[in-house]
C-alpha cells in the first residue's frame, strides 16, 4: 500500500475503469497541489486536502505514536470530526458540522487507516473512551460494506482490489480481530480475497506478484504497489510493521493447495527481485502522459522496505533503505505529512533512526507540519502498547518458520 496515494485517488479510480490493472501504481503521487480550499486547524499539512486530508492525518498519527510521539488533542480532535454518524469516513469532509448523508462518498481507505491511527493514539489520548467508541463504531462499518468474495473496494460497494482489501486488514488486526474470521455473508475471508490477486510463480512478467484488480479481460498484472500492500496484509501486519526474525531469504514457491502466507513471501520475492536491479522501483508512465519514460517511484519503494522488512528479507530491503536516505528528500518535501511519515515507518521497520536519515531528521520534519505534538514519552515508544494494541495476539505466533522457504506461520499478526 502506497501510503502517499490519497492526492491521486481520482485517477486511480480512473484508471481502473480503463481496465489498466494499474490503479495502485497510480496511488504513487504526491499529495495534492494547492488550491482554495481552506486548510483547516488541526490538520497536517497545507495542500489541499480534498483526497487525502484523513489518510495524511492518520498516517502522521502512526509515525509520531512509533516515534514515542502524541498528537495534540487539536489533531486528534480533528479526526473524530471526520467522521460520519455511521462510524465510516470520507477521505474529507470540508463540513464536519453537517451530517452525512447519500451524497457522501465514504472511503474504505480512509476508514480503515483513521481506525488503526484512533486505536494507536488511544492510550495517550485525552479522550480515551471516545476514541474506543470510534474505533468500534469504524470497524463496525468496514464489516458492514465487506464484499461477498470477503475484501473491499475503495468505496462501498465497488469491486474487491488488494490494496483497499490490505488496509482493512491492517485495521482489523489493530483492533485485535483475526482477519481470518472476518467473514462475509458468502463465509468468505479477506485472505480469501487476497489469494485472488496473486499471480503464480511461473508468471514470466510478474512471479508471486500480486495484481491490484484483474483487467477487463480478467488478466492479473503484477503491481508493485499492491504487492507490498497484500504481503504485509498476507502476514497480517500494515504499515507499522517491524521487521521480523529470523531472517530468511525470500524465494518464490508455489504451493499444490496456495496459502496466504505463501503468497505473502511469495510477494516479498518479486519486491526483492524488483529492488536488486536499480535499489528502488520505478513508476509507470500514466496513460495519456507525454513522458514515457520510469521515474523512480519514492513511496512505492518505502513500501517494498517494510514489505520485506515484515517477512524477514531486511538483508534484501538494505539497498534500498540507503537509496531511500539519499533520494528521498525532495520527494518528502513535496509530498508532506504522509511522504514523512512514510520514511519514518520504513525507517522503523529496518531498525533505522529516523531522526539521522541521512541527513534528515525525519520526526522533526512530520511534526513541523501539524500541531506540535505532546512530549514524547520514551518509555512506551517501543512497546506493544504504544501500537495500539496492534501486538495483542501476534506476539504469540511471530518468528515461527516451518521447513526451508515455507516461510512464518501466522494466522493474523499485528497491524
Amino acid at each position: 500500500m502506497n501510503t502517499v496515494r490519497r492526492g491521486a485517488a481520482a485517477l486511480a479510480a480512473a484508471t481502473a475503469l480503463l481496465g489498466t490493472g494499474a490503479a495502485g501504481a497510480a496511488t504513487a503521487a504526491p499529495s495534492p497541489s494547492p488550491s482554495p480550499v481552506t486548510i483547516p486547524d488541526g490538520l497536517y499539512g497545507t495542500k489541499d486536502p480534498t483526497y487525502d486530508g484523513v489518510w495524511r492525518q492518520s498516517l502522521a498519527f502512526l509515525a509520531q505514536r512509533a516515534a514515542g510521539f502524541q498528537p495534540s488533542d487539536k489533531a486528534v480532535g480533528w479526526l473524530f470530526d471526520q467522521q460520519c454518524e455511521d462510524g465510516s469516513f470520507s477521505s474529507f469532509r470540508a463540513d464536519d458540522k453537517a451530517p452525512c448523508d447519500a451524497k457522501t462518498m465514504r472511503d474504505t481507505n480512509a476508514t480503515a487507516l483513521a481506525v488503526q491511527a484512533l486505536q494507536a493514539v488511544r492510550n495517550q489520548s485525552t479522550f480515551p473512551e471516545k476514541a474506543d467508541k470510534a474505533v468500534k463504531a469504524g470497524s463496525d462499518w468496514l464489516r458492514s460494506v465487506q464484499n461477498k468474495d470477503g475484501g473491499w473496494g475503495y468505496n462501498p460497494g465497488g469491486a474487491s482490489d488488494a490494496n483497499s482489501t490490505s488496509v482493512v486488514i491492517g485495521a482489523l488486526a489493530a483492533t485485535g480481530a483475526r482477519p481470518a474470521s472476518f467473514t462475509s455473508a458468502e463465509g468468505r475471508t479477506p485472505y480469501d480475497a487476497l489469494l485472488t490477486f496473486a499471480l503464480p510463480c511461473s508468471d514470466k512478467a510478474g512471479p508471486g506478484a500480486f495484481a491490484y484488480q484483474p483487467d477487463k479481460a480478467g488478466k492479473l498484472l503484477a503491481n508493485a504497489d499492491a504487492t507490498a500492500a497484500a504481503t504485509l496484509a498476507g502476514l497480517g501486519k500494515g504499515v507499522v510493521a517491524t521487521k521480523a526474525s529470523p531472517e530468511q531469504p525470500p524465494v518464490c514457491n508455489d504451493l499444490s493447495k496456495p496459502t496466504i502466507e505463501r503468497a505473502s513471501l511469495n510477494g516479498a520475492s518479486y519486491l526483492a527481485k524488483a529492488l536488486a536491479k536499480t535499489g528502488h522501483l520505478n513508476l509507470p508512465p500514466m496513460p495519456g502522459a507525454t513522458d514515457t519514460s520510469e521515474q523512480p517511484d519514492v513511496g512505492n519503494t518505502a513500501d517494498a522496505v517494510v514489505a520485506l522488512a515484515a517477512s524477514g528479507a531486511a538483508k534484501e530491503a538494505k539497498p534500498a533503505l540507503e537509496w531511500l536516505e539519499k533520494n528521498s528528500a525532495a520527494w518528502a518535501k513535496e509530498g508532506g505529512p504522509a511522504a514523512y511519515a512514510q520514511l519514518i515507518l520504513a525507517a522503523r521497520a529496518t531498525d533505522t533512526d529516523p531522526r539521522e536519515f541521512g541527513t534528515a531528521d525525519l520526526v522533526e520534519q512530520l511534526n513541523a507540519t501539524g500541531p506540535a505534538p505532546k512530549t514524547p514519552d520514551t518509555s512506551a515508544s517501543s512497546t506493544s502498547d504504544d501500537e495500539g494494541g496492534f501486538d495483542v495476539w501476534w506476539i504469540i505466533g511471530i518468528g515461527m518458520v516451518v521447513g526451508v522457504g515455507i516461510g512464518f506461520l501466522v494466522s493474523g499478526r499485528k497491524k
